[in-house]
């Protein structure tokens, strides 16, 4: 029984909650039902099932991240048919390192929804389950057109989840989202028929090798089809200048959606690790580093102005949502250096970016709870019931995405600090410093309007509810770890960026140590005389 778990266990992140979210939809919710008391059953129902799921997989994650710590590839081939003809799924120490922090991100959000926002519209916690094997899949594929396929699950489950309790803001957002979505998918077939065209194969560790061997005109096809993914991956990141959709959207979603979706933006940075960190890294021959001379101004570019978007936002959640796209800026500055020492602190700044934006857009909610009819609008309301709780959350929060020490965020801005060399030293340290200082400025506006400029004369708001209040301790206590396990954790990442860069033992675990030599060269089609 340990064998067959061991065996299977890198599909199991996906299996599960497909597994769940159809269970869930077999099961219906409470809108269907005869009376209240069983629509509240069916409610109840729901709740343990989806917390029951998540809790399993984030076990599931744990084990996943504890065997990749042995440095090993662990490769499941669908069907046993062999790579690269067969779907394969790859798991190593950066998926599963995503994987869980996918399901460290699940559980308070879940928990979260649970206390209300999961009875405003239909089927939620179904939508959260397909969301979650899209965004699980999206980290274990080993195959460019698979990746493709988990960003339509995660995007389709998205579309339904940003509507969800409806309302007029978020159908005017959602349109649009959609439609950009729509176009960027259809962007991401046509890069990926590029690169088939030329290379004869999708697996990404194939790739990796037969890259570096293309040559001539088709090498222009090859940078053609590279190039419009980075465009795609640009797009699903949040990155100049693809990123005006972001605040808008994220702020017109219910908080446990948008918390959910600082994932989103995380999975473009992946894959831009993936193709263009790997694939198209330094040993791709003509095509080498072809995102390099784009890649570092975009994302400086794209913090600075994303920061300034801060301090002129007109409402808490809108700010975050900035804040989300400055932060996703600052982890491509990381990975725009392509060395290890850059792409390890990458890695460990986007556990603290998605753990900290989530945070925020749960304390966002707290926040608007008491603050009555003015919401999370910067203007002057009711004072707090708990403005001392909440006030604290506030400050580590901001302290840790600013990049105060002893907080993760110091940590994730010093590794990249320390990262960088060379003619993009000056450029990065400022553009660095400059991002915290200005994101200092906008969330100390926004503290200062919330929590001091309040009217007196008008009546408390009642208290959060503890349920959500214990929802958001978990993302506080999680944010918390990663500078109390600092340590083990930048060995860590250090270990996954070291392997990033083992493309032939990479090649050697999903291909079959058969592969020869002769085998990186490009396919050409035999027609027959």
């Amino acid at each position: 029984m340990t064998g067959l778990f061991e065996s299977h266990l890198p599909v199991l992140p996906v299996l599960l909650p497909l597994l769940t979210a159809v269970l869930l939809l077999v099961l219906g919710d409470g809108f269907d039902a005869r009376d209240e008391r069983q629509a509240w059953r069916r409610v109840l129902r729901a709740r343990v099932v989806s917390l029951t799921s998540i809790g399993l997989s984030l076990g599931l994650a744990v084990t996943l991240a504890v065997d990749a710590h042995a440095g090993d590839w662990r490769v499941y081939r669908l069907g046993e048919w062999p790579a690269p003809f067969g779907i394969a799924l790859v798991v190593d120490r950066l998926s599963a390192l995503m994987v869980l922090l996918t399901q460290a991100v699940a559980l308070p959000v879940a928990a979260y929804a649970c206390a209300g926002w999961d009875t405003r519209g239909r089927h939620f916690h179904a939508l959260l389950q397909f969301q979650l094997m899209g965004l699980a899949g999206a980290f274990v594929t080993g195959d460019l057109f698979n990746l493709f396929v988990f960003f339509e699950v995660l995007l389709i489950a998205s579309y339904v989840l940003l509507v969800h309790g409806q309302g007029l803001e978020r159908l005017r957002v959602g349109v649009p989202y959609v439609a950009l979505n729509l176009a960027a998918s259809g962007l991401f077939l046509i890069g990926v028929a590029l690169l088939y065209a030329v290379t004869g194969t999708l697996n990404l560790a194939d790739l990796a090798l037969r890259v570096g061997a293309v040559t001539g005109t088709e090498a222009l096809l090859l940078q053609v089809g590279g190039l419009l993914l980075l465009v795609v991956f640009g797009f699903k990141a949040a990155l100049l200048p693809l990123h005006l959709w972001l605040p808008a959207t994220y702020a017109a979603a219910s908080p446990p959606v948008a918390a959910l979706f600082a994932l989103m933006t995380k999975v473009g940075v992946y894959a831009m690790l993936r193709v263009h960190g790997v694939v198209f890294g330094d040993t791709a021959g003509e095509s080498a580093l072809l995102a390099a001379p784009w890649l570092l101004p975009l994302a400086l570019g794209g913090s600075l102005l994303a920061a300034l978007g801060a301090m002129a936002a007109g409402t808490l959640s809108r700010l975050v949502g900035w804040l989300n796209i400055a932060s996703v800026g600052t982890i491509l500055l990381a990975v725009a250096l392509f060395s290890t020492t850059g792409w390890s602190a990458a890695i460990y700044y986007t556990l603290h970016s998605t753990l900290v934006v989530a945070l925020l857009f749960l304390l966002a909610d707290l926040i608007a709870r008491e603050r009555g009819d003015r919401g999370d609008r910067l203007a002057s309301a009711a004072p707090m019931a708990q403005r001392a709780l909440l006030g604290t959350l506030m400050v580590l929060a901001a302290a840790s995405i600013i990049g105060l020490p002893p907080l993760p965020g110091f940590l994730g801005k010093l590794m990249i600090l320390q990262a960088v060399e060379g003619p993009a030293a000056p450029w990065v340290w400022a553009g660095v410093l400059l991002v915290g200082f200005l994101s200092l400025l906008g969330l100390s506006r926004a503290g200062s309007i919330l929590f001091w400029h309040t009217l007196p004369e008008l009546p408390s708001a009642r208290r959060a509810s503890p349920r959500l209040i214990a929802a958001t301790l978990l993302l506080v206590g999680a944010m918390i770890g990663l500078s109390v396990a600092a340590e083990p954790l930048k060995r860590y990442t250090d270990a996954a960026a070291l392997q990033l860069e083992d493309r032939e033992g990479l090649a050697r675990a999903v291909l079959g140590p058969e592969r020869g030599a002769d085998a990186v060269r490009p396919y050409r089609l035999k027609v027959a005389p």
